[in-house]
C-alpha cells in the first residue's frame, strides 16, 4: 500500500511539473511569435514591453525618455485554453492606418486611439487593443501589425540600469506615500486601485493597465517632468481634475481605454515640468480623491 501511495504521489508531482513546463513553453512560443520576450507579472499575466526607443520626442523643450511616456506594451491573461489580450501601442500618425488595418484583419479589436501628451514634437498617439483567443495566433498578428511601424523588437544595446537618479526619491516616496523604482532613467510609481474592474466578466489585474502610473523624469535642479495616467471612476474625475489643476499640473487627456469594462473607468493623463516634490504634493492631493490601496 505504501508503495502504491508513493507511486501515485510521484505521478501527481510529475503531472504538476509537466504542466508548469508546458505553461512556460507556451509563453516561450508566444514570445517567439511576437518577436520579443516578456515576463510574468502578478495575477498570472504575461507582459511584454515594447518601448519606442527609436523615437526622438520633445514636449516643451524636454526630451521624453521612453520610460516616461513612450512605452508600448501588450499583456496576456490565461483563460483556460485561450488568453485575453490587452495592450497600448505608441504610434506616429502615419503608422496608425496600416497598423490598425492589420490588427482588424486579424480579429484584434481597437478600443481607443488618442493622445496622452500635448505639444509633442512629433505628434504621438496611443492605440489601445484587446482580443481573446489563441495567444500564439494573437502574438503572430501583433507582430505582423507592429512590423508596419518602426517599433523596435530587439532588446536595447545595454540592459544595465543604474539605480541612481537626479531626484530626491526619498522625498517623493514620503510625499506620495508609496515606493517608486528607477526604470530607464525615470522614477516610476505603480499604484493599484482598491476596487476590481472586469471586462466581459474577467477580472483585470493592475498589471494589465489598471494601476495608476506616475512617472518623474529629472530635468535638473530638483525639477522633473511628470507624465502618466490616473485610473478613475466617473465620480472621481472632476475632484481629481480640480486637485491637479489647483497644483499647476496640466491635464492633457481624459478618455476611456476599454469599451466593455465594468465599472467603466476613465483615464486622466497629465503633464508638468517643475519642482519634483511640489508636483508630488499635487499628485498626492489627487490620489486622496481616489479609491486606491494604501502604500
Amino acid at each position: 500500500m505504501k508503495r502504491i501511495i508513493l507511486l501515485i504521489a510521484a505521478m501527481v508531482l510529475s503531472g504538476l511539473t509537466t504542466q508548469v513546463s508546458a505553461d512556460e513553453s507556451d509563453w516561450n512560443k508566444v514570445a517567439q511569435a511576437l518577436g520579443k520576450s516578456g515576463s510574468i507579472q502578478p495575477g498570472d499575466i504575461y507582459k511584454v514591453s515594447l518601448p519606442r526607443t527609436d523615437l526622438k520626442v520633445t514636449v516643451d523643450g524636454v526630451t521624453i525618455k521612453p520610460a516616461l511616456a513612450l512605452g508600448s506594451w501588450v499583456a496576456f491573461k490565461p483563460m483556460g485554453t485561450k488568453s485575453m489580450l490587452m495592450g497600448d501601442l505608441v504610434l506616429t500618425g502615419t503608422e496608425i492606418p496600416v497598423v490598425m488595418s492589420r490588427l482588424l484583419d486579424n480579429s484584434i479589436d481597437v478600443t481607443a486611439i488618442h493622445n496622452h501628451l500635448l505639444r509633442s514634437q512629433p505628434a504621438i498617439y496611443y492605440m489601445h487593443v484587446g482580443a481573446e483567443g489563441d495567444p500564439i495566433k494573437i502574438a503572430h498578428a501583433l507582430h505582423e501589425a507592429l512590423s508596419a511601424s518602426a517599433t523596435p523588437f530587439a532588446p536595447p544595446a545595454s540592459t544595465t540600469q543604474s539605480a541612481d537618479i537626479d531626484l530626491d526619491t526619498k522625498a517623493l516616496d514620503a510625499t506620495l506615500g508609496y515606493k517608486g523604482k528607477v526604470a530607464g532613467g525615470v522614477y516610476q510609481f505603480s499604484i493599484p486601485r482598491a476596487d476590481i474592474t472586469r471586462d466581459d466578466s474577467m477580472e483585470i489585474p493592475p498589471s494589465m493597465g489598471m494601476a495608476l502610473g506616475i512617472n518623474f523624469e529629472p530635468t535638473g535642479s530638483g525639477k522633473a517632468a511628470i507624465a502618466g495616467d490616473l485610473v478613475l471612476l466617473s465620480k472621481e474625475v472632476n475632484p481629481v481634475l480640480h486637485a491637479l489643476h489647483d497644483h499647476g499640473i496640466e491635464i492633457t487627456a481624459l478618455h476611456s481605454h476599454m469599451i466593455n469594462d465594468d465599472p467603466h473607468m476613465f483615464f486622466m493623463h497629465f503633464w508638468a515640468n517643475a519642482d519634483a516634490v511640489q508636483l508630488a504634493n499635487g499628485l498626492r492631493a489627487a490620489i486622496d480623491k481616489m479609491n486606491v490601496k494604501k502604500g
